[in-house]
């Protein structure tokens, strides 16, 4: 980590906001079990389903999944247009951004370090050997995990609450956007557009940075 910041914090959504997908149905494809697992997704962005159980109903369906399948599911993560400019953005303004996920490390790990991004937070997939178990390992990360995880970083990086800025698309985003001074709906569900304070409906995380005061 770098000396303390001067700049603004920038919290992130993972699934259809850091990247164009949602990666447990790419996972779940390799399963065999992506239609019913868009399914269940859909309804819990919607808010219509406890996050936590939803999470834990669509895991079991990968168990057996050979851990051979990781690399793969990596590969078909497309970054949304305009992270690297909004990273470089922020570090330029000195500030930081991080991703919470409600996905998992296993996949999210290596875009984060190749993005840059100072603080990565997301779910951990329980093994079996070679195989995915079916299960999360360890602490769910759900809406009041991703709160938490705005508020721990943004007091590590001594940077105050009235210069957070988060960003997300589903009803798990909501506490963490309401958490920060600037909750912004991308390309959000209904739930979220109704609740955040600022609407972006283009697919280009570059948006963010005029909302923040720095040219795109």
């Amino acid at each position: 980590m770098r000396d303390r910041a001067t700049g603004p914090l920038v919290v992130l959504d993972a699934d259809s906001t850091l990247i164009r997908e949602e990666a447990i149905e790419l996972l779940a494809e390799e399963a065999g079990s992506r239609e019913l697992v868009a399914a269940v997704t859909e309804r819990a962005m919607r808010g219509e389903l406890d996050f936590a159980a939803s999470l834990r109903e669509r895991v079991a369906t990968l168990r057996g999944v050979d851990v051979s399948v990781l690399p793969r599911v990596r590969a078909r993560m497309t970054p949304t247009p305009g992270i690297e400019r909004l990273v470089a953005g922020v570090h330029a303004a000195g500030g930081r951004i991080g991703v919470v996920s409600g996905g998992f490390h296993e996949l999210l790990d290596p875009l984060a370090e190749r993005l840059g991004l100072d603080f990565c937070r997301a779910n951990r997939l329980g093994l079996e050997g070679d195989t995915l178990a079916g299960v999360v390992d360890g602490p769910i990360i759900d809406a009041d995990a991703k709160a938490a995880a705005l508020v721990e970083w943004a007091a590590a990086s001594g940077i105050p609450l009235s210069k957070t800025i988060a960003v997300g698309d589903g009803a798990n985003d909501l506490r963490m956007l309401d958490m920060a001074t600037l909750g912004v709906a991308f390309c959000a569900k209904p739930i979220v557009r109704e609740r955040a304070d600022v609407v972006i409906d283009l697919p280009d995380l570059s948006s963010v940075l005029p909302l923040i005061g720095l040219p795109r």
